[in-house]
């Protein structure tokens, strides 16, 4: 591969990272292209980010992006090779993507991203109100931690990186912040992740101030 991996969307975006974070695995250089969702520039047919441009290709989905790229690129370190466990670590990004994202983002991400970045007054109802949900979310997952390691037990693979990007922007918030310091195991997790080199190389400015 001769020229970067061109990734199309916002800055900060939870599913911007992944794809930077499996681009740091595979050690292949990358770069933003920095594009709003439903920007013509995505060439996304339902308006959702990121799309990748990756040897001659024009991928858009992001597990699809990051299998390609884990696999072209890294020879699938990033996925177990037992079928069990690969089932188990995409059962892990689907329940990410399916119900931690949009819970979580709607609730309780969203509204403080537009408060301090978009200058809109904070929406205290909306996170009150996503709250129990929430938290009750953060103990079903360190409950399944302590459980058997859950998405951990096969080592650091995909999805460890979209369930942290998934979590690290509710920690970043002073209510999911609380909320995770709460738990058993989950902060644990978090924490040895962030010292991961892929990980560290990507983080968001939000995460430096």
């Amino acid at each position: 591969m001769t020229s970067p991996v061109r990734i199309y969307g916002p800055v900060i975006s939870t599913y911007v990272r992944v794809v930077q974070i499996v681009c740091e695995e595979a050690s292949i250089a990358h770069q933003i292209i920095p594009t709003p969702a439903h920007s013509p520039a995505n060439r996304h047919p339902f308006g959702r980010v990121p799309v990748v441009h990756v040897d001659g290709l024009e991928l858009f989905e992001t597990p699809s992006i990051a299998n390609y790229i884990d696999n072209a690129h890294n020879r699938g370190a990033l996925q177990p090779s037992d079928p069990a466990a690969r089932a188990a670590t995409e059962r892990w990004i689907g329940i990410a993507n399916s119900y931690l994202f949009p819970l979580f983002e709607r609730g309780l991400v969203m509204p403080y991203i537009m408060h301090k970045l978009g200058g809109m007054e904070l929406d205290k109802a909306r996170i009150s109100k996503s709250l129990p949900d929430i938290a009750k979310t953060l103990s079903f997952l360190d409950f399944e931690l302590q459980k058997d390691g859950a998405w951990t037990a096969e080592g650091f693979t995909l999805a460890d990186i979209f369930l942290y990007c998934v979590l690290r922007g509710v920690e970043l918030t002073p209510e999911g912040a609380a909320g995770i310091a709460q738990m058993q195991v989950l902060p644990l997790w978090l924490a040895s992740c962030r010292t991961r080199p892929s990980i560290a190389a990507t983080a968001w400015e939000t995460e430096r101030v």
